[in-house]
């Protein structure tokens, strides 16, 4: 059986063809080491190393904690980790990370948790059968209350809301009490260290069960997938950030841009197709436009001429006036009417979008499904670049 977490899980969440590059295809990602999770690393091994020295009773002062921050930044940095965010530098991170840590310590000097493990690296059995990676940041107790503890440096505040929607330390609870059978509560505590703040969240039995069963059922979702070979890709705003874009249909042409001159892109066939595309869909929209103004005006030059056919050089326009239906807001009202009445069968038309969305989620009765039949197909649609808004 296969061994997941909470990290894969959201890959295939956020987009199945990623998944696909990652943990099917085992392609390692392109990708530059920027200075968040850098940073964030860096303070994960200085907290990690604080509670493994106290675990052993060692003394660790403010001052050691901080120096060893430092001397792994001095370590670990070089020139080449990329800083995103304008108007900041790398000092200006390895400030934050000291800061983060001063103000932990100041918070934490005197807490009494009983460290249990650090960074976690256990496995646990998912009802389907299937392994959970089980990492947790600080593993601790006080009496029968045990804490899972995850350090987090995002310059976001994380709401109750969110924390008490996460899957990742819900699903390390679990492990927690089938390994502690002593466990009376669980707390999830998040150390949101931007903001010396605390966030904490508890689950009961039953909610856990109902996410063991999502989580099994989301790595069905991800089995039928593998065996199909049918990961869509999802383009999201987490796109620009993502490694696979050299092997994504959907950025490939733009990764061959950016290598090219400025020759070789005006002479690039993609270029040429895409903007002789955009000048005839823009003229065409400009006539569609003009040809409701003109309807427009004839239908009121015939109005004041009282007549229905206007002639033109070679050419005539008849204006006609019908009358159409408006359906009432309320459409259930009315479509429990016409069942009422006998009306429905003969009136009522499929909802194509509904029932094309059910055949490929496979929500159709088998004897229906087997009626359909399916076909490739294509469709062109115009939209801004945004990666060149964004410059």
């Amino acid at each position: 059986m296969a061994v997941y977490s909470h990290s894969r899980i959201s890959t295939f969440e956020q987009c199945p063809f990623k998944y696909k590059l990652q943990y099917v295809d085992r392609i390692e990602p392109e990708t530059e080491q920027t200075i968040e999770p850098f940073m964030g690393d860096l303070v994960h091994q200085a907290l990690e190393k604080l509670y493994t020295d106290k675990k052993f009773k060692k003394r660790v002062s403010k001052a050691s904690l901080l120096k060893f921050f430092k001397d792994l930044w001095k370590k670990e940095y070089s020139s080449d980790i990329l800083v995103v965010k304008k108007g900041l530098t790398a000092e200006n991170y390895k400030k934050m990370g000291l800061k983060f840590l001063s103000d932990y310590y100041d918070s934490y000097k005197d807490d009494d948790m009983t460290i249990l493990d650090l960074e976690t690296q256990d496995k646990m059995t998912l009802p389907d059968g299937n392994q959970w990676h089980v990492r947790i940041d600080k593993l601790g107790c006080k009496g029968d209350i045990y804490f899972v503890c995850d350090y987090k440096t995002n310059s976001s505040m994380k709401d109750q809301e969110e924390a008490d929607g996460d899957r990742q330390l819900a699903m390390y609870s679990i492990w927690v009490k089938d390994k502690f059978k002593d466990a009376k509560k669980v707390i999830l505590k998040w150390h949101m260290l931007a903001f010396n703040k605390e966030v904490t969240s508890e689950r009961t039995d039953g909610e856990l069960k109902k996410l063991q069963q999502d989580v099994c059922n989301t790595i069905k979702q991800i089995e039928i997938a593998t065996r199909d070979d049918d990961f869509p890709r999802n383009q999201c705003g987490l796109c620009p950030y993502c490694g696979y874009q050299a092997y994504c249909p959907s950025f490939k042409h733009q990764i061959k841009l950016t290598q090219k001159t400025i020759e070789q892109f005006k002479k690039d066939d993609g270029v040429k197709l895409v903007d002789g595309y955009a000048e005839i869909k823009a003229k065409l929209d400009e006539l569609q436009e003009k040809e409701e103004e003109f309807k427009t005006k004839l239908v009121e030059f015939s109005k004041q001429l009282g007549i229905d056919v206007v002639y033109g050089s070679n050419m005539l326009a008849k204006v006609k006036e019908f009358e159409k239906i408006i359906l009432p807001e309320d459409k259930e009202e009315l479509i429990a009417i016409m069942k009422d009445k006998g009306e429905w069968e003969e009136l009522a038309m499929i909802n194509f979008m509904k029932f094309q969305s059910k055949y490929f989620k496979g929500e159709l009765h088998p004897d229906i499904h087997k009626k359909i039949t399916k076909e490739k197909d294509f469709r062109v649609s115009l939209s801004k670049r945004k990666d060149l808004e964004e410059e």
